[in-house]
């Protein structure tokens, strides 16, 4: 990666991924406008010693699926640098590496990024069965956060090509 056209190449191949962060991002905002705007409608209260115990469930899995993910990004991200490359790709060009890692690293990217949107539907799920926007706050915050940590990275992406391009077939 010499040439600043070189960075600029590998920056649009993370167009899409960057498109699902997006994406999930709105369908972040479109649980609270959903949930502000139609408000007690949505709701369907369940009894509070019910909506406390899948409450408290639900912080556990939240907290559990950070690390959790952490965990299975780093071996995504390992083994889309270490898998060998399919015999149906024998041509050895850079552009044939660049398409070997985003197809590798787009799968990465909706994989974490699934894992801690779920988060966020708890939120909406808590609110419909009762709960304030207190708690809607805090899964769609954390599922914010998540989407900020588990971004896209070029230089994720960049040792991934290297990687791969390092490889003997």
């Amino acid at each position: 990666m010499n040439t600043r056209f070189e960075r600029e190449q590998l920056k649009s191949d993370l167009v899409l991924p960057w498109f699902i962060v997006g994406m999930m991002g709105l369908m972040l905002a479109a649980y609270l406008i959903v949930c502000h705007s139609l408000g007690a409608q949505l709701q369907q209260p369940l009894p509070e010693a019910q909506r406390v115990l899948l409450r408290t469930v639900f912080y556990v899995i939240a907290i559990v699926t950070f690390p959790l993910t952490n965990l299975i990004r780093h071996i995504q991200l390992r083994l889309n640098q270490t898998m060998p490359r399919s015999q149906a790709a024998p041509d050895r060009t850079q552009d044939s590496y660049r398409l070997d890692a985003k197809k590798r690293y787009l799968v990465t990217i909706i994989v974490s990024l699934s894992l801690v949107e779920v988060i966020g539907a708890f939120g909406l799920v808590m609110f419909v069965l009762g709960d304030g926007f207190n708690t809607l706050y805090i899964f769609t915050g954390l599922s914010a956060l998540g989407l900020f940590l588990y971004r896209p990275k070029l230089d994720e992406y960049v040792d991934i090509i290297d990687a791969i391009a390092s490889q003997k077939t």
